[in-house]
This record gives C-alpha cells, structure tokens and sequence, in this order.
C-alpha cells in the first residue's frame, strides 16, 4: 500500500502566520526589556541582534499572510 500525500490545505494558514505574528511580537518586546536592565553588553549585542532578525522575520510573515489572504479570497471567487 503506498502513501499518497496529503492535499494542500490552507485553510489556517493565515491564522497560524498571525500567531507567529504574534509570539514574534511578543518576543520581541521582551528582548527589549531584557535589554533595558542588563549590564551585560554581550547579552545586550545577542539581544539586538535577534530583534534585527525578528524585525526582518516580521516582514516576511507580513507578506507571506497577505499573499495567504489573497490565495483565500481567489479561491472564494471560484467556489
């Protein structure tokens, strides 16, 4: 018996990108916290350097939940 891929479901997509959305956000805030009452300044550059990632992490999700929505909203029109 073979096993047969499962079919394209995107039908959360957009709701687990906005919770990757989310816990980005929230991560990112409490780096900036962390940072704000650290004397240490290796831990300080670690902790900026990972917000300069998030921050360009969340561009691409931003996108990538735009182009989610539109894919939904094309396949609406067809149903």
């Amino acid at each position: 018996m073979r096993n047969k891929p499962k079919p394209d479901d995107r039908r959360d997509n957009v709701d687990k990108i906005q919770e990757n959305i989310d816990n980005t956000i929230k991560n990112y805030r409490l780096a900036e916290e962390m940072i704000a009452i650290t004397d240490d300044e290796k831990t300080k550059r670690n902790l900026r350097e990972k917000n300069k990632r998030r921050l360009e992490s969340l561009k691409g999700m931003k996108k990538e939940i735009r182009d989610e929505a539109l894919h939904a909203r094309r396949d609406d029109n067809f149903k």
